[in-house]
């Protein structure tokens, strides 16, 4: 692991002996990239995420009306921030072996693991980690499906996360929020998706019905684990994606699909991936992310 210069809001990078150990973030540079691709970009988001939250940094023990009440409850603190798994370009095998490595260490501490950075690929060995932890329903925020088997070759890149999933004994469901448009998804991983039992539940579904069209598909009491590519939200708020695609989720609705699942359930690990800091525009899609990140805490804070 790697300590970064500036942790997420501030969080220690451990907690003392008396205080419980709900959530731990950890950043994370490279996942599986494709023949022939650079996936430095997505590299700079851990740090990105961090720089902005600097902003409320100061303000954690100040009301948050997003929150409705303190990130904390006026508790001490019980998030740290772990720094980053080592990774490197082009090792996918390795990364992966390292990204599971750190999930499992964290969830035998108890903590819920909160992964940030990185491409889509890395959601497959985060996923991995929590076999022996399951069963678990992973709820995806995203503009696509990710269900195809292979790319190039490739079978563990970032167009294949939902379908590596599908194929893990602990996963018990998924329900995919935020489809829409067009993307790499043909009739053959669509006529998949289904046939696995996907939920599936375009942006239009949420704009017209509420949260509650995804979240009425999470059976009462699941384990949840969050997957959310930042190119589900609109580009209007998160425009620092490799795939722009307008339509999206807004932060409303996002926060409260956190909220939400926290409430049907139990969040037991979350991912934030997918955000090209290169692309951004003016640090708002760092911000929003920060800005979602302090709502997932405090949701997992507040579960008992």
């Amino acid at each position: 692991m790697t300590a970064p210069s500036k942790t997420f809001l501030n969080l220690p990078a451990r907690l003392q002996p008396h205080d419980e150990l709900r959530a731990a973030i950890f950043g994370v540079g490279h996942g599986t990239i494709y023949p022939g691709r650079d996936g430095g970009g997505h590299a700079l988001a851990a740090d990105a995420i961090r720089a902005a939250s600097q902003e409320d940094a100061s303000l954690v023990e100040h009301w948050d009306f997003d929150l409705g009440g303190l990130l904390f409850e006026g508790g001490p603190v019980s998030c740290i921030d772990v720094g980053d798994v080592e990774t490197v370009m082009g090792d996918g095998a390795g990364n992966r072996a390292r990204i599971e490595r750190k999930t499992r260490e964290l969830l035998t501490q108890g903590a819920v693991p909160i992964m940030i950075g990185g491409d889509d690929s890395v959601p497959i060995p985060f996923l991995a980690a929590f076999a022996g932890h399951g069963p678990i329903w992973v709820l995806q925020i995203d503009a696509h499906i990710d269900w195809r088997d292979e790319v190039d070759g490739e079978r563990y890149g970032y167009s294949s996360p939902m379908r590596r999933a599908s194929e893990m004994a602990h996963v018990a469901g998924i329900v995919q929020v935020g489809i829409r448009s067009v993307g790499s998804a043909g009739l053959t991983e669509v006529d998949a998706a289904r046939a696995y039992g996907s939920r599936i539940v375009t942006a239009r579904e949420v704009h017209n019905q509420g949260v509650e069209a995804a979240l009425r598909h999470l059976p009462e009491g699941a384990r949840v684990v969050v997957t959310l590519d930042c190119d589900g939200l609109d580009p209007s708020i998160m425009p620092g994606v490799a795939a722009r695609t307008p339509g999206g989720l807004g932060y409303t609705q996002t926060i409260d699909l956190i909220a939400g699942a926290a409430r049907r359930g139990r969040i037991v690990g979350m991912d934030l991936v997918e955000l090209l800091p290169t692309a951004d525009l003016d640090g708002l899609s760092a911000l929003t992310a920060s800005r979602i990140l302090v709502n997932a805490i405090a949701n997992i804070v507040r579960q008992r």
